[in-house]
């Protein structure tokens, strides 16, 4: 049995995987795994940057959901991120490329979705 979490969690990189394509976005990575420091949920190409997305989703409205993904992306989370795109750039041969991390927030109310990409998250 599927931990409901995980389930919801896959549900909204999905969307926002597709949320990315329609806005332009290239993916080129889902759940890219270093086996020392973690996941990085996404990894796509936009306007020649690398934009590594952390996701996270909740179930309720989207101002919620907004509210703890961007309470859940705390200092610690901030400093893995940078060392996992950091890992990532490395393993890639992308060094001296541009990139930035975003945060995407969705909500799950029923069937239906609602997504906010906060860009450069960890400037705010």
């Amino acid at each position: 049995m599927s931990d409901p979490r995980q389930s919801i969690g896959q549900r909204g990189e999905r969307a926002v995987a597709a949320w990315l394509r329609r806005a332009g976005y290239t993916i080129l990575a889902q759940n890219w795994r270093h086996r020392e420091l973690g996941e990085l949920d996404l990894v796509a190409r936009h306007a020649g940057e690398i934009v590594f997305v952390e996701v996270r989703t909740r179930r309720g409205t989207l101002q919620q959901a907004l509210g703890a993904a961007l309470e859940s992306v705390d200092e610690r989370k901030r400093a893995r991120l940078i060392a996992l795109a950091q890992a990532y750039l490395d393993e890639h041969d992308l060094a001296g490329v541009p990139w930035r991390v975003d945060v995407a927030a969705v909500a799950w109310a029923g069937d239906t979705c609602a997504i906010r990409i906060v860009p450069n998250a960890l400037e705010w």
